[in-house]
């Protein structure tokens, strides 16, 4: 038994027999709804020992439980051996809901079960329905003033408090000013007053301010309020400078404590208010006084669509992020067939070769450096005690990118660092399939991914394969990795396709205790043409890198998905060469070469 994980849970059954809890639930978000959020906010990872982004942690008296999606389906078995909580894979056949196994584990309690949560880290679309789905069985109750983690989580990180910064014009392509101001209209036209903006990628991008809060996001804690004629920033005052401060007067943003939003929402004159149920805390929404939109926010979709300052800054990053590739893949081979190279250090070295790159910030996630077995693990993270030693046979897996400051990376590629099998062979190339295919679509004006996701996954379904994350994601510039509304995934999701946007290509195929394949090129959508059918749109590819060709079956492959090789790889090194040494451009044409 995880003696840690046996004592923190006993810590909070002592905490929930206090309070007359019979069962706590701790999310993976924070009070801004992220994906990736701040140390304080990690209650789940505390609790529970598994660090996935993806999971939400239950606790009962007598019984604990984890449920998280098929990225982090096998991670999560090895991080929950040994403790109380049990797996429960999520969207996979007989795995129950939290509420049923609540009602279950539940149904035992005299006078009827009362469930915890921490209203403030729970979106208010999240509560609404578990409490419908809880009073369905049996009639189990919700508490939501209460976090238990404030009495048992004796050194918890602080909310970070580091300063914020005021991101460049010239990067940012539009004055925070004008963004306000096209946040107003959009109001206006839906009969609404005001709005608060929860998603801190959301609150950086209106203002043009990034922070460093969240690891790899140049995000900062923060909500945003703004009405017809009033805009406050709730934030931390210790977080902004006097150069800041200048900025935001002149914008016209008043800043007040970041503690104060709640009393910030009591206090609202308007008549309606815009709050998101998707992105806005329980807490927070139960604050309001005023009528309030139950609506989207117009905020994510303004961002989604990048403006030419945004498109040229992706289209540098991507240069200097090709660059460092190009030099990371030159150096891999002949390192691993020399010795001693593993896991975190072929990681170290690609950190510091995109380090030595113009306007380089950080890494946009933590690196997925993944050999052979531990390529199936979709969202492996190498660590000292999982760290393995590179042979020069197999796959090794590479899932990667960069924040620089006029544009956020994001590719993978499976690089073969010797002899493969013949399984692993036909495998990269159902991938390989998947990736072109995608990338060739050409499509209406405002589909949705999902009605493109097929194109990703039809080779492989013919052989009864399939994978089970996304196809494809937004991505910030110089923000979040990971951007929205639009994504294009085999579950219904209806947001459109639009010129401007950016959005991943990476299907993948993963055999569990074998190996993994995943290729991902970040891709820009652009116009194709206009008929009497309407306006339709393509893809272009942004990220700029060799696939490897070596370990692909080409008789596998059509004429045409052939000739988009060639015409990717020709535009790779055009774009590249000029920018490496000759040793380097000598070696990078060799692996663009024609099929």
């Amino acid at each position: 038994m995880n003696e840690i994980i046996r004592q923190r849970l006993e810590m909070l059954r002592e905490v929930m027999r206090q309070e007359k809890i019979d069962a706590f639930i701790f999310p993976s978000t924070d009070p801004h709804n992220g994906e990736y959020v701040p140390e304080h906010w990690e209650g789940r990872k505390w609790i529970s020992g598994f660090d996935g982004s993806a999971g939400t942690a239950v606790v009962t008296m007598e019984r604990a439980a984890l449920w998280t999606d098929s990225r982090y389906f096998i991670a999560a078995e090895e991080q929950l051996r040994d403790t109380e909580f049990v797996l429960m894979k999520e969207r996979i056949e007989g795995t129950p809901s939290i509420a049923k196994w609540l009602g279950v584990n539940l149904a035992h309690v005299s006078g009827g079960a009362v469930v915890g949560l921490d209203g403030y880290v729970n979106s208010v679309g999240e509560v609404e329905q578990l409490a419908e789905d809880l009073r369905r069985q049996g009639g189990i109750t919700v508490r939501t003033n209460f976090d238990p983690l404030e009495k048992i989580w004796k050194d918890r990180p602080a909310i970070p408090d580091g300063k914020v910064e005021i991101h460049p014009a010239e990067y940012s392509g539009e004055g925070a000013d004008s963004k306000l101001r096209r946040i107003r209209k959009a109001l206006s036209e839906r009969g609404i007053n005001g709005m608060l903006v929860s998603a801190l990628d959301d609150i950086a991008w209106v203002l043009n301010m990034r922070g460093a809060d969240v690891h790899c996001n140049p995000v900062f804690v923060s909500y945003l309020l703004i009405d017809e004629d009033d805009t406050i920033l709730y934030i931390n005052k210790v977080k902004v400078s006097a150069e800041a401060g200048a900025y935001l007067a002149k914008l016209g943003v008043r800043v007040e404590d970041y503690g104060m939003v709640a009393e910030g929402l009591k206090r609202y004159h308007g008549y309606n208010i815009l709050l998101d149920p998707a992105s806005t805390s329980y807490a927070v929404y139960n604050s309001a006084k005023c009528k309030v939109v139950r609506e989207q926010s117009p905020v994510p979709y303004m961002k989604s669509v990048k403006n030419a300052e945004e498109i040229e800054g992706f289209r540098s990053a991507m240069l200097k992020d090709g660059v460092a590739m190009v030099k990371f893949l030159k150096w891999l081979q002949p390192a691993v067939e020399a010795g001693g190279e593993t896991e975190l250090t072929v990681d170290r070295k690609l950190t510091a070769l995109r380090a030595e790159q113009p306007l380089f910030k950080d890494v946009s996630f933590d690196t997925i450096a993944a050999y052979q077995e531990h390529g199936a693990i979709v969202h492996y993270e190498a660590t000292p005690e999982t760290d393995v030693k590179l042979k020069p046979e197999g796959f090794l897996l590479l899932d990667s990118g960069a924040q620089y400051l006029d544009g956020t990376t994001d590719i993978t590629r499976t690089i073969p660092l010797g002899p493969v099998t013949e399984e692993q062979r036909h495998v990269y190339t159902l991938v390989l399939k998947g990736h072109i295919q995608l990338e060739l679509c050409k499509f209406p004006n405002m589909a949705s991914g999902t009605q493109l996701d097929i194109l990703a996954r039809q080779a492989m379904w013919r052989e009864g394969m399939n994978f089970m994350h996304g196809t494809g994601h937004g991505v910030g510039s110089y923000l979040n990795v990971h951007e929205g509304p639009h994504q294009i995934r085999m579950e219904w999701k209806p947001a459109p396709l639009r010129a401007g946007m950016t959005v991943t290509d990476e299907p993948g195929l993963y055999l569990a205790g074998k190996f993994g394949v995943r290729i991902e090129n970040t891709l820009l959508i652009k116009d194709y043409m206009e008929t009497d059918f309407g306006k339709f749109l393509q893809f272009e590819s942004l990220t700029l890198c060799p696939i490897d060709l070596s370990c692909a079956d080409l008789t596998m492959l059509t004429a045409e998905e052939k000739q988009w090789l060639n015409d990717y790889h020709e535009m790779v090194y055009e774009k590249l060469s000029p920018l490496l040494s000759d040793e380097e451009k000598e070696w990078l044409k060799t692996n663009t070469a024609r099929i």
